[in-house]
């Protein structure tokens, strides 16, 4: 797939000029220094930072992605010698995970949020780490956040009062939403939709202010925090309305083909990777998570014939073991060649990557036993100093959410803590210039 974007202007825009110009230009145009963004407040004088997040549901086997030995001299694991042309452009994170969070399978809903799920009726999520980004900074581009999958609709992204919010799943349906532009007749839709949105929040509002008078302290926080989400979507809507008057991005690439095979794994996986850089590129989003949830049937990869869920819980068998080293080995793959990718691509400052903090982790340090310790991590990339494994203690692992707070404060969050996290993360730097 071609990465190419196309524009067409002066030498010297201003962003009255980009939202006024002609259809396709503006909304598509990255970061220069003889203009102000198309998307950003006039205040921002340099490339904007992104966060994307690949979470995996099985897992990838320790002992195959690890080195053995930490710091920067370590030797590659068999799953990163393929990556060892891009070594220092990303991290090796061991013995860490989310305190307190268990259950399994039932911890995707955590990878991304750090908040410990229970089994009673009363237990529910908070804001994930994405979603934590998009609500402050999210309204510079036309879709605050995107929320993807590579098979169903399940996500680990979740908002603040803990609802998940569903993943698309398409890259034809993404491609569409991103980059072909309305009829006159469905924006006018969109924008009565808005419209009448707002006026229906408006008198929600209304009705619980009067019902607040007759309730209880706990029942008024309650509300309180209800008139809180109602607030922030009105806000989304006012947004919406803003955007469905201006143009989206025209690039020089093809409408993609959605792999119909379900367990064609790996190559939904590079699919879906081409959209992400292509919607990062374009500035159409700066936070993205795309969950892989693991197929359960047979990957189409020589040498492999049973089904990925089962060589994921594996029991120590070596066939299967040898199968699924094949199948994770692909997975962390694809995602170096979409690191390559990023870096590819030139901006104010460097790179895509120097500006896009790209993490890949699974809520399964140990798929076969359905641990969630020892998290596997490998992290890119955000103006971070690279090339190293951080080794932590895998007895007593080291809190992953420190990362998280790492990010956020990267990003550009004025933020002292999130979730579980003790502090920013031990041995994570920025760069000197970042």
């Amino acid at each position: 797939m071609s990465r190419q974007v196309y524009f067409n202007f002066g030498k010297k825009l201003s962003r009255r000029t980009i939202l006024r110009g002609t259809a396709g230009v503006g909304m598509g145009i990255p970061w220069l220094t003889a203009m102000d963004r198309a998307f950003a407040d006039k205040q921002e004088t340099k490339a904007p930072r992104r966060f994307v997040a690949m979470t995996l549901g099985l897992g990838l086997h320790a002992e195959n992605l690890n080195p053995a030995k930490g710091g920067r001299d370590y030797e590659a694991s068999p799953y990163l010698k393929p990556l060892q042309d891009i070594r220092n452009r990303f991290s090796v994170i061991s013995g860490t995970s989310h305190p307190h969070v268990s259950g399994g399978h039932r911890a995707e809903a955590s990878m991304l949020s750090a908040n410990p799920m229970g089994n009673g009726v009363q237990s529910r999520n908070t804001i994930s780490i994405d979603q934590l980004l998009a609500k402050h900074m999210g309204h510079h581009t036309r879709f605050p956040s995107l929320v993807l999958s590579s098979g169903n609709s399940s996500s680990p992204s979740y908002t603040e009062n803990g609802s998940m919010i569903p993943a698309e799943s398409s890259p034809a349906r993404l491609f569409m939403q991103l980059f072909v532009s309305d009829s006159p007749a469905e924006q006018a839709k969109q924008l009565a939709r808005a419209r009448q949105g707002k006026s229906i929040m408006d008198l929600v509002a209304d009705d619980a202010k009067a019902l607040a008078k007759d309730l209880g302290a706990g029942d008024r926080d309650r509300l309180a925090a209800y008139f809180n989400s109602v607030r922030e979507l009105e806000q989304r809507m006012v947004e919406a309305e803003q955007w469905a008057h201006l143009p989206k991005p025209k690039v020089n690439v093809a409408k993609p083909i959605d792999i119909r095979n379900p367990n064609d794994f790996i190559g939904r996986q590079r699919l879906m990777n081409d959209m992400i850089r292509l919607a990062l590129s374009t500035d159409s989003t700066r936070y993205i998570t795309y969950h892989l949830g693991g197929s359960g049937g047979v990957v189409p990869l020589e040498g492999v014939d049973e089904g990925y869920h089962s060589l994921s819980h594996h029991g120590r068998d070596e066939e299967k073991l040898a199968q699924l080293a094949l199948v994770e080995t692909g997975i962390v793959g694809a995602w170096g060649d979409f690191l390559r990718g990023l870096d590819s691509i030139e901006e104010e400052g460097g790179s895509l990557l120097d500006h896009t903090s790209v993490l890949l982790t699974s809520n399964l340090g140990n798929a076969s036993s359905h641990d969630n310790r020892n998290m596997p991590v490998l992290f890119a990339g955000g103006g971070f100093q690279h090339g190293n494994h951080l080794a932590f203690d895998k007895k007593n692992n080291y809190p992953l959410p420190n990362l998280y707070l790492s990010i956020l404060q990267q990003s550009g969050l004025t933020v002292d803590q999130f979730a579980t996290s003790t502090g920013t993360m031990n041995g994570l730097e920025p760069n000197a210039i970042a």
